[in-house]
């Protein structure tokens, strides 16, 4: 998770080095770059949520 929070701090760097330098590319790179770490971080959460529902339906069916 660490990773998405520096591809997140790098996106915001990028930004505000595209707004101070005028460069509109850059600065919707690094718009562009938060918001896939923001959507890495919310599959990689998902995942974890199906996998415990996953272990639960597991360790129900294993009780018997």
């Amino acid at each position: 998770m660490a990773s998405h929070s520096n591809e997140k701090v790098k996106g915001r760097v990028k930004e505000a080095a595209g707004a101070l330098t005028g460069n509109d590319d850059l600065k919707s790179d690094g718009k562009r770059d938060q918001t896939a770490a923001s959507a890495k971080r919310a599959v990689d959460k998902a995942r974890d949520k199906v996998a415990d529902g996953i272990d639960a339906v597991k360790k129900n069916l294993n009780k018997d």
